[in-house]
């Protein structure tokens, strides 16, 4: 075997290495953080704040949900400054202990009967800290498995990071599917904390598996060559501000599709329509596993077709067709017809969400690309994603219908839309770097 055919197989092997490790580790985060919105949907009004009954209390336990959006971006820059600086790994092994520790310290809070108002602060406190964890998380997992990927891969290697998203979700409705099937009175007193106390082994599991992953080849090359940036914040809002405000539109129906299937109508259809608790989560659950399947391809079809914006326009057009068929469907109250509007209304949004991690990260130079991409995916989180379940249920709660809150979510696709085919006019860091690493070409010489 040459040399050069054993360097190109060593690099595969720690590309693939790497797309696992970020695969492992999203998922576990998402998992962590997903449970906190369903439990917030079914059982946190009533444990944290019994005081407060129907949908206000509903409306103030998904406040706390977003508190963690509302910490995410801090998460993003604290640790999207260290890993542009110090490397990308060494920022994912943090964050995912910080997301651990505080996910099982939820499973073990006292709720409002034992020590009363203490009990919803210290949840708004662990839950910030579970927020900066995950803001700093998924910047990581992306650029990891990107930065590794072979050259005109990184959009499908990015996809590794963003399907722990799915199957973090998958677990986290499983988990609770599970649980759900206890008694009332058992499920408010104990069962809900199961998933919470369950993350502690999932970390465990997920720090083996990322402690063997190298650091990304464009970081190691940037630490060698000592170019890192010393205030990488600075940096991108000073000469990239047009990015993160095109970056921001652009992750929009990523990140709130799932909260208006998950945690909105979870909470809409098990409190104003006739369905029960495990038969929604039924219905999230196969719409889960449809995205679970049908995701990747998203990273498939952005890497086939030559453009990727008649991409981005073939994946989310049908979107602003199938979203508020969702809503009419779940509002018919049968079972079918909704597990069948949910389902279908998932594939628009997964395909995207696949393809986003790396046509975002592309657009950044890779001495900012961590904080570049964690401002953009975590301020959408903040402004849009995580506010999707509270300006849901008020826009529900103001005018007793549907209808306002279907008219929010076609504007959310099509505020993605926009946004990410301007976003894609700029420059491709990327290829630009991979021109520069080949030198000039050599003109041929005339005969």
């Amino acid at each position: 075997m040459s040399a050069s055919t054993a360097t190109a197989r060593e690099k595969t092997r720690a590309a693939n290495r790497a797309g696992f490790g970020a695969f492992i580790g999203s998922t576990i985060e998402w998992f962590d953080f997903y449970i906190y919105g369903t439990a917030a949907a079914l059982v946190f009004d009533k444990v944290f704040f019994p005081e407060l009954e129907g949908p206000i209390g509903t409306l103030v336990a998904f406040a706390t949900f977003w508190v963690g959006f509302l910490a995410r971006p801090l998460g993003g820059v604290i640790f999207g400054h260290y890993g542009d600086r110090l490397g990308r790994k060494k920022t994912l092994v943090i964050t995912l202990l910080l997301m651990g520790v505080s996910t099982t310290a939820i499973g073990l809070l006292p709720g409002y009967a034992s020590i009363g108002v203490a009990a919803p602060v210290l949840l708004v406190c662990i839950r910030m800290i579970q927020g900066i964890g995950l803001g700093g998380e998924w910047g990581g997992s992306v650029l990891i498995a990107s930065e590794h990927a072979p050259k005109g891969k990184s959009v499908l290697y990015g996809a590794f990071a963003q399907q722990g998203s799915p199957v973090g979700n998958t677990l986290s409705t499983l988990s609770f599917l599970a649980i759900s099937q206890l008694p009332d009175d058992a499920f408010v007193a104990w069962g809900w904390r199961v998933p919470f106390l369950a993350s502690a082994a999932l970390v465990v599991v997920g720090l083996l598996v990322r402690l063997k992953v190298a650091e990304s080849p464009a970081m190691a090359g940037l630490i060698k060559k000592k170019e890192v940036v010393k205030l990488p914040l600075t940096e991108v809002l000073r000469k990239h501000p047009m990015l993160i405000v095109l970056g921001i539109g652009a992750c929009t129906i990523g990140l709130s599709a799932t909260y208006f299937k998950s945690t909105f109508a979870l909470s809409w259809a098990t409190s104003s329509l006739g369905f029960d608790r495990s038969s929604f989560l039924t219905i999230i659950l196969v719409a889960n596993i449809t995205q679970i399947l049908v995701q990747p391809f998203g990273a498939v079809i952005a890497m086939r077709m030559k453009s990727w914006s008649r991409a981005v326009v073939v994946m989310l057009v049908p979107e602003l067709v199938l979203m508020p068929l969702m809503f009419v469907l779940i509002s018919t109250e049968n079972y079918g017809l909704a597990m069948l509007g949910v389902a279908v209304a998932t594939i628009p949004h997964c395909l995207y969400y696949a393809a986003l991690a790396g046509m975002l990260a592309s657009r950044f130079p890779a001495h900012v690309r961590y904080t570049g991409i964690s401002l953009c995916y975590q301020l959408c989180g903040t402004l849009l994603g995580g506010t999707t379940p509270i300006i849901g249920q008020f826009l529900l709660n103001r005018t007793g219908s549907i209808t306002a809150v279907i008219v929010y979510a076609v504007f959310q696709v099509a505020l993605t839309l926009g946004c990410m085919l301007l976003l894609l006019r700029r420059p491709n860091h990327d290829e630009l770097a991979s021109d520069a690493a080949a030198g000039p070409r050599t003109a041929p010489v005339a005969a």
